[in-house]
Parts: structure tokens; sequence; C-alpha cells
């Protein structure tokens, strides 16, 4: 058997596969979005190397997907907060707005059942008095539900 000599790797190229396993590493664990793997990548990425084509690389094979990304995320979110909040949450990870108009108008079909549910986890009660009903409309307001919405709904529920 004949003793293999090392190979000569490419120190550029190195620290090119060293990024991409990292990116492989990342989407493997969770979906994310662009800019989000954009940034996490930046901090390991040397100033030659090309971060934009390693994220268009990974777009074309269909291995980094902003309209996943945005699924996976409203699926995660929508039983336990509202359309404003999770507009929030997409704005933060870089998706745009035409992206985020759509992920909400599918929230807010389906809000009413998510308001129900965060509110009988919270409170499963009327307010029984302004103070209390304040408290529960504040709570609903952070969860990301719009303050019509709220109001509306313990109107609903008060007449039950």
């Amino acid at each position: 058997m004949r003793p293999t000599r090392p190979r000569r790797t490419d120190p550029a190229s190195a620290v090119e596969a060293d990024l991409r396993a990292r990116a492989l590493r990342l989407l493997a664990r969770r979906e994310h979005s662009r800019a989000e793997l954009r940034r996490k990548l930046a901090a390991h990425a040397d100033d030659g190397d090309d971060l934009e084509a390693l994220l268009d690389d990974f777009t074309r094979r269909g291995w980094l997907s902003e309209e996943r990304f945005v699924e996976q995320a409203v699926r995660a979110r929508a039983q336990r907060h509202g359309p404003l909040r999770i507009a929030h949450h997409l704005r933060e990870k870089g998706i745009g707005e035409e992206a985020i108009a759509r992920a909400v108008a599918d929230v807010r079909a389906g809000q009413h059942e998510a308001l129900a549910a965060a509110w009988r986890s919270r409170f499963g009660r009327l307010p029984a008095d302004q103070a209390e009903k304040a408290r529960q409309v504040r709570f609903l307001q952070g969860r990301g539900f719009p303050v019509e919405a709220v109001l509306r709904f313990l109107r609903e529920a008060g007449g039950r």
C-alpha cells in the first residue's frame, strides 16, 4: 500500500468550506431568514469571502428559503401571539414587507381563536372591574393583538 501525501489546501478555500459547513449546521437546526443567516455568518467570514455568493448558492439549491422561514415562524407563534407581534418578529429577521403582509393576512384569519386561547391561558374569567379589564387589555396587546380585536373579544365574551 502506497502512503498518501497530505493534500495542500488553499487557506481561502478552507475558510470558505468552514463558512459553508457553519451555514449548513445552522440551517439543519432550524430555518433562518437570509438576513439572519448573513448576520450570523458575517462574524466568521474573512474580508475576501463572498458571503452573498454563498447565500445565493444556498437559495438556488433550496436550502435557504424565506418562504419556509416565514411559514415556520408564523406556525410557531400564531397560537400564542397576535398579528402585530408576529409582524414585528418577521421585521426583526429581515423579511420584506410584502411577505409580512401575506403572513399577517393569514394570521388575522385565525386571530379570534388565538386571542381566546391566550386570554383563557392567562385569565379564564371576565374582568370584574375597569382596572382588571385594563390589565387584560394590556396583556393581550403585549401579545400582539390589536386593541380593537381585544375589546371586541371582551365585549363578545361578556355577552355569553
